[in-house]
């Protein structure tokens, strides 16, 4: 009978010691606070473009083991499955894309993101194998473009600006699209049917094109946009990169603290000598 007891004792032992491990004091599950967290040790997935902002985090990662957070980076090169796998939480946050575009999927799908830091600005540029000025360019010359909407407002701006085209007047830049062009004189044909990361091969490949490249693809091709450019956005565009969260994440400590930390001095001044004038760093002030 002793043994009886002795075995019975030992089992509820073991069964509130069980029970004891996902709950604190008054009753409250612990169990998701301590998962991902070794320590005081924190783990960010991150999803990123390989150029810069794979390169940008890289950097980043041994300051925010400092700070005991520990950087895991998923590479993409499209501008759909960030979001997404964002939005399903594979991610707990994306670094790809300006602000105009996360507002358009969140438009698009319902899906409840956000932003939380403005890192950088990548000045769109012009790009043209067969002219070296914008006098040059011919009546009827084709524009090839990417098929992202939230893009065609901000490079049919850039056209404006150089003079070539005029836009309805009064309508936000956001909303701008090729039905908004009143005056064409070099009638000027824009084909926005092509995936950015084509771009740039397009560019290499046909003649008598200008094509509208982002400056990561541009960048990743081996082009200097303030070179090799025909013409390019200014440094001041608002088309700043940011680090995109779930809504329910904006206050995240650990993610607040990899803003912090890509605003931080080290980060900016990499920035500013990796890609010599090509990328352009948002500081915190902006």
């Amino acid at each position: 009978m002793k043994k009886i007891l002795g075995l019975l004792t030992i089992c509820l032992i073991l069964l509130l010691a069980a029970c004891g491990d996902g709950d604190n004091e008054d009753g409250e599950d612990t169990s998701k606070e301590s998962s991902g967290n070794d320590g005081g040790n924190v783990t960010l997935t991150v999803g990123a473009q390989s150029v810069p902002h794979a390169e940008i985090l890289e950097e980043a990662k041994p300051l925010l083991e400092d700070k005991n957070i520990t950087l895991e980076i998923e590479e993409y090169q499209d501008f759909v499955l960030p979001n997404d796998d964002l939005a399903d939480g594979r991610l707990d946050a994306n670094y790809f894309q300006h602000i105009p575009y996360l507002e358009q999927t969140i438009e698009d799908t319902g899906y409840d993101l956000d932003y939380i830091g403005k890192i950088h600005i990548e000045p769109m540029g012009i790009y043209s194998q067969d002219y070296n000025s914008i006098d040059e360019i011919p009546d009827g010359t084709e524009v090839i473009l990417s098929n992202s909407v939230a893009d065609h407002g901000r490079i049919l701006s850039l056209f404006e600006e150089a003079g070539l085209i005029t836009l309805e007047d009064g309508i936000n830049v956001d909303d701008v699209t090729l039905d908004d062009i009143v005056e064409n004189p070099k009638d000027l044909t824009f084909s926005p049917d092509y995936e950015p990361a084509i771009l740039p091969e397009l560019y290499e490949s046909e003649s008598d094109i200008l094509a509208a490249i982002n400056t990561n693809y541009a960048i990743d091709a081996g082009l200097k946009p303030e070179e090799d450019a025909l013409f390019v956005e200014p440094d001041d565009s608002p088309y700043a990169n940011v680090i995109a969260v779930q809504s329910e994440d904006k206050d995240n400590e650990a993610l607040q603290t990899l803003v912090d930390v890509l605003h931080s001095d080290d980060i900016q001044d990499f920035i500013e000598k990796e890609y010599d004038g090509a990328i352009v760093p948002v500081s915190n002030e902006e």
